[in-house]
C-alpha cells in the first residue's frame, strides 16, 4: 500500500491508472477506522481495479470547534486496518495541503440539506461538500462508496455530484452495527463503559417505532421515539424525524406501496457524545 500525503503525487499517480485503463473505487473517510468502514472497503476493492482510502478530518465541516479538538485520530491503527484490508493509496494529506488557502466556495445543495442535520449544524453540508468535491477531483473515482449511517450525507452528495457534472457512481452500503445493535461510528470511541451500555437503547427504540408504525400514525410514533429516549439517563433526543427517503422531508402519513420509503433519522446525547442512526419503515 502507498501512503501519499501531497494533492500532486495523488493526482499523478491517478494519471497513471486511469491512462492504464484502470477503474478506481474511492472510499473517503476521516479516519477512527472500524468494521463499518471495513464494509466499504471490502465492497470496493471487490468491484475496482484500484482502491483509494482518504484519512482526513475535514475542519470545513465541523461547526462545533470542540467536536472538531475531540474527533478520534488514530492514524497508526488506521494504516495498519488499511494495509490488511489490500488497499492500494492510503491518502494522508494534513489541512495545508487541502486548503492552502480558505476554501470561500458555497454550494447550494437544496432542501435535503436543510433539514434534520443541516439545520442542525449550520455550515455542515458545505464543508462536506468542500471536501468531496476536492477529493473527487484529485481521484477521478468511478465509484465512491459511503455508508446508510449518514443517511443525508448520501443525498446531499447526490446532489453534488448533480450540480458539477461528475461522472462517478455513488454507492451507498447498509449500516453496519455492534452485536448490541449500536450503529458503528469513530464517536463511539469517546463513550465511557456506562455510556456504551446506554447507547444501544437508541436502535431498540428505532426497532420498536417500526413494529407501533402498522398500528400508529407518523405523530404517535414520533411521539414515541422521543420520549422513550428522553426517558433514560444521559440519553437527549436532538431530534428525530420521520421523513421521504428521497425528498428528506418531513412526512405526516406513511405511504402507501409505490412510493419513496419512510425513513426515521435521529441524533441523540449520550452524555456529551452526539450519536446519530437511521431506520426504514416498510409501505403500508
Amino acid at each position: 500500500m502507498e501512503i501519499i500525503r501531497t494533492v500532486s503525487n495523488l493526482i499523478s499517480r491517478v494519471n497513471s491508472a486511469r491512462q492504464s485503463g484502470k477503474t478506481i473505487g474511492l472510499v473517503p473517510t476521516m479516519g477512527a477506522l472500524h468494521d463499518g468502514h471495513l464494509s466499504l472497503v471490502n465492497r470496493a476493492r471487490n468491484e475496482n481495479d484500484i482502491l483509494i482510502v482518504s484519512v482526513f478530518v475535514n475542519p470545513t465541516q465541523f461547526n462545533n470547534p470542540s467536536d472538531l479538538e475531540t474527533y478520534p485520530r488514530t492514524e497508526e491503527a488506521d494504516v495498519a486496518m488499511l494495509r490488511n484490508a489490500n488497499v492500494d493509496i492510503a491518502f494522508i494529506p494534513s489541512v495545508s495541503e487541502i486548503y492552502p488557502e480558505p476554501d470561500t466556495r458555497i454550494f447550494d445543495l437544496g432542501p435535503v440539506a436543510d433539514v434534520m442535520e443541516g439545520k442542525m449544524r449550520p455550515g455542515h453540508f458545505n464543508g462536506v461538500a468542500q471536501i468531496v468535491s476536492k477529493l473527487f477531483r484529485m481521484t477521478q473515482p468511478n465509484r465512491a462508496y459511503f455508508g446508510e449511517k449518514d443517511f443525508q450525507q448520501i443525498a446531499v452528495i447526490r446532489k453534488l455530484v448533480e450540480l458539477e457534472n461528475f461522472d462517478i457512481d455513488i454507492v451507498d452500503c447498509p449500516i453496519c452495527r455492534d452485536s448490541n445493535g449500536l450503529a458503528l461510528s469513530s464517536r463511539n470511541a469517546r463513550l465511557s463503559p456506562e455510556k456504551i451500555a446506554i447507547a444501544p437503547q437508541i436502535y431498540k427504540t428505532l426497532l420498536q417505532a417500526v413494529t407501533k408504525s402498522y398500528s400508529e400514525t407518523v405523530a404517535s410514533v414520533v411521539q414515541f421515539v422521543t420520549q422513550t429516549l428522553n426517558q433514560v439517563q444521559h440519553l437527549d433526543v436532538e431530534y428525530f424525524t420521520i421523513v421521504d427517503s428521497a425528498t428528506l422531508q418531513p412526512i405526516s402519513e406513511w405511504p402507501k406501496e409505490g412510493n419513496p420509503q419512510a425513513i426515521g433519522c435521529i441524533a441523540v446525547f449520550c452524555g456529551d457524545v452526539r450519536l446519530i442512526d437511521n431506520i426504514k419503515f416498510p409501505l403500508k
